[in-house]
């Protein structure tokens, strides 16, 4: 069948669905409500009675043409035939409804080959949870029972990807008007709680109640099903229910959130195992990377993240069981690169964001790990990722995202046998050129914002005019000092109108002053700490005072006192304007300037500059 009769067909059942909703809102769920609130029973059953077929076939059509369209949600209409009738008629109208949705569909696939572009959309999601099953009678059912069950795959879609198994159609059938059945009482016994709700004059919080207890029984059982019968030997890899459950829910929380593109053409055929190496501008690098993945034909990826992040014993256990590598920052741990070869020998492609931390300006920061003699003892091909657009959606030193086009592309393939070809310092050059970036340099967004400078005082804290500490501010759209009066304002590409024009430039000033001063330099503040104990997520308290010199960073309280040497400690990870943090003995020390936790950047940035010269003199 042609593309443009298909689309046609599409056209055409979607106006009839929503010609039909509107028509049984109007003429029978609406007035019916309104009989319900004026608990006018005999005219709400006199109603019912009067519409008769007519609100059974409107129930029934409006069903099986929203399967056939695909991205209509079948819920709009189970909840409203459970509201309008009662609980064992609408489940046979939804149940009878779907099974006339799953013919047709079934006839237009065997007899005309039709293909709905909606339900392609879902064909990715789904062979990757076909993986594994025989695609034929037994296996397929089984998968599609399954699949009823998930909340986030459409019926129709489900359909399709049935009707091109080439199922017998009794087979196929009865999976279909069996496999509905948990999800249509779900959206029915909403409906009727609505109508209770309704009739009684119950309080707003006890229907709510009643709606996250259904749903809740509904994920229970469907989370049950999937981790302990059908993905248990996916356990501790990305291919768990943990691991779909965390990006599922982070695909919903963000995908109207941002404009995301995405360009996969260099590895898209490309099965894995590989380790893919990414920049590191946002917060949520993590999804982009994964919404890239899904274009490919490799598995699902292992991600290395920081231990800390999930280092609370709820978060712990899951993000194990979801394959996550977790490493501590800038700490030795032996057991990382382990794991990530496990990962790969099971066929996982492993991500990893070399630089550990969040770009401060807009630039990526020097690889502390020099890892090229690892990549090639790995023996598999090195990717380069690279995610542009993320850092001025939601920088580091802003709490507010901004709405933004953010591009992840594949940039580059490092072939095993070319690592093979290279020495280490030839590598490890080529992954820093491949993987530097400079939002600045190229924006790819434009912001007409009135609060564009908000907060970028936390990061930038010096005046490169007059060199005056923590006197400059984010006001409006402007950076000003109050110490000269200097004044720099952004345009819509978060450039400057005046020199260094942008946030990375201006970062470089301060760096280039701060080198000047680094002879004899010191640091102290008084501090309170939070210590996250290496047994797990348990935590002290306690008050003490950092300082820092050309000798290391020290730490003294009454608890406790050591020092670290810059041979181990090669950066000082930090959150603005508000802690600093570092490991000892296997401890994560967050410490919190008790006066003016602007400061936090510039230790770290004097961290930054000895680790560089340290490097320059080895050279």
């Amino acid at each position: 069948m042609k593309k443009r009769t298909q689309r046609i067909i599409i056209i055409v059942a979607m106006l009839a669905a929503l010609g039909l909703f509107f028509l049984f809102l109007y003429d029978i769920l609406v007035p019916f409500i309104s009989m319900e609130i004026r608990h006018d029973v005999d005219g709400a059953r006199a109603l019912l009675t009067e519409r008769g077929v007519l609100g059974f076939l409107s129930v029934m059509l409006i069903e099986a043409l929203q399967m056939v369209v695909v991205f209509i949600p079948a819920e709009f209409i189970q909840i409203s035939s459970g509201l309008s009738y009662p609980f064992y008629i609408a489940l046979l109208l939804c149940d009878l409804g779907v099974c006339l949705g799953a013919t047709i569909i079934y006839v237009l696939v065997n007899t005309f080959r039709f293909s709905n572009d909606a339900y392609e959309k879902n064909e990715k999601v789904i062979a990757r949870l076909a993986k594994g099953v025989k695609q034929r009678d037994r296996g397929t059912q089984l998968l599609l029972y399954l699949l009823f069950i998930m909340p986030f795959i459409p019926f129709g879609a489900i359909c399709y990807y049935g009707s091109h198994r080439k199922m017998k159609y009794s087979r196929y059938i009865f999976t279909v008007a069996t496999g509905v059945i948990p999800s249509i009482v779900t959206s029915n016994l909403m409906g009727a709680a609505i109508r209770w709700f309704i009739g009684n004059q119950l309080p707003l919080w006890v229907l709510i109640l009643i709606l996250f207890a259904l749903a809740g029984v509904l994920f229970t059982v469907l989370f049950l099903f999937l981790n302990k019968i059908y993905f248990r030997q996916n356990e501790g890899t990305p291919d768990s229910v943990f691991c779909g459950g965390f990006f599922g829910l982070l695909n919903t929380l963000r995908k109207r959130r941002q404009r995301l593109h995405v360009d996969a053409e260099k590895i898209k055929d490309m099965t894995g195992p590989y380790v893919a190496l990414c920049n590191h501008g946002s917060f949520y690098d993590l999804y982009y990377v994964k919404r890239l993945f899904e274009q490919t034909a490799a598995a699902s990826p292992s991600f290395v993240i920081n231990k800390h992040l999930i280092s609370h014993p709820l978060i712990r256990k899951p993000a194990s069981k979801a394959g996550m590598i977790t490493k501590k920052l800038f700490y030795p741990d032996v057991k990382v690169p382990v794991q990530i070869m496990r990962m790969l020998k099971k066929g996982y492609p492993v991500v990893i964001f070399p630089e550990a931390r969040l770009s401060a300006d807009g630039r990526n920061y020097p690889i502390v790990d020099r890892s090229a003699a690892f990549y090639r003892r790995l023996k598999t091909d090195v990717v380069i990722l690279k995610i542009r657009g993320a850092y001025f959606a939601n920088p580091k030193w802003r709490k507010r995202f901004f709405r933004s086009d953010i591009y992840v592309s594949a940039d580059r393939v490092i072939t095993k046998d070319e690592i093979a070809a290279m020495t280490d310092d030839e590598l490890n050059a080529l992954i820093d050129d491949a993987i530097a970036f400079d939002e600045s340099a190229e924006p790819v967004n434009t912001y007409k914002r009135k609060n564009m400078a908000k907060g970028l005082e936390n990061v930038l804290y010096r005046c490169i005019d007059c060199g005056a500490l923590y006197t400059v501010q984010g006001v409006g759209n402007e950076f000003v000092c109050s110490a000269c009066g200097r004044r720099r304002r952004f345009n819509e590409r978060y450039l400057f109108d005046d020199a260094p024009y942008s946030i990375g430039g201006y970062y470089g000033r301060i760096k280039e002053l701060e080198r000047k001063e680094l002879p004899g330099f010191r640091l102290e503040t008084n501090v309170t700490v939070k210590v996250f104990h290496d047994t797990g997520r348990y935590m002290t308290r306690e008050t003490g005072r950092c300082v820092l010199d050309e000798t290391g960073f020290s730490y003294t309280s009454d608890k406790t006192s050591f020092t670290v040497g810059y041979d181990m400690l090669p950066a000082l990870p930090f959150s603005v304007n508000a802690e600093f943090e570092t490991y000892h003995d296997g401890d994560l020390y967050y410490f919190y300037p008790t006066e003016n936790r602007r400061q936090v950047v510039r230790w770290a940035l004097l961290v930054d500059l000895i680790k560089e010269l340290r490097d320059e003199k080895e050279r």
